[in-house]
């Protein structure tokens, strides 16, 4: 998965691809536990673009998005947000799966 190099390219991919943003730390036990799925996920979603995005680098960004829970997820079409899986909880891969499915229904 690409990781966020700039709040600019968080604003510039939002604007112009499908894209779904991961908000992750690297001290997150539950970021750790999907991890491994998240290459499957991609795959299974090859229509989307994967972006990671650190809380600790970007905190300001997680701020403005609203992103207190990690890891989350937020998809984005054209500029406008499509979708959010924002919480604390742990996240199974059938739940990703799930809210990637029913973003652009």
């Amino acid at each position: 998965m690409e990781k966020l190099q700039s709040a600019e390219q968080f604003t510039n991919l939002a604007n112009a691809e499908d894209v779904i943003f991961m908000f992750t730390a690297g001290w997150c036990p539950d970021c750790r536990v999907i991890e491994p799925i998240m290459p499957e996920i991609e795959k299974k979603f090859s229509d989307y673009r994967f972006i990671s995005v650190d809380r600790d680098e970007f905190i300001d960004l997680c701020i403005e998005k609203d992103i207190y829970g990690i890891p989350s997820f937020i998809g984005f079409r054209d500029g406008e947000e499509q979708g959010r899986f924002v919480s604390r909880d742990r996240k199974t891969q059938g739940e990703i799966e799930s809210f990637i499915s029913n973003l652009w229904k």
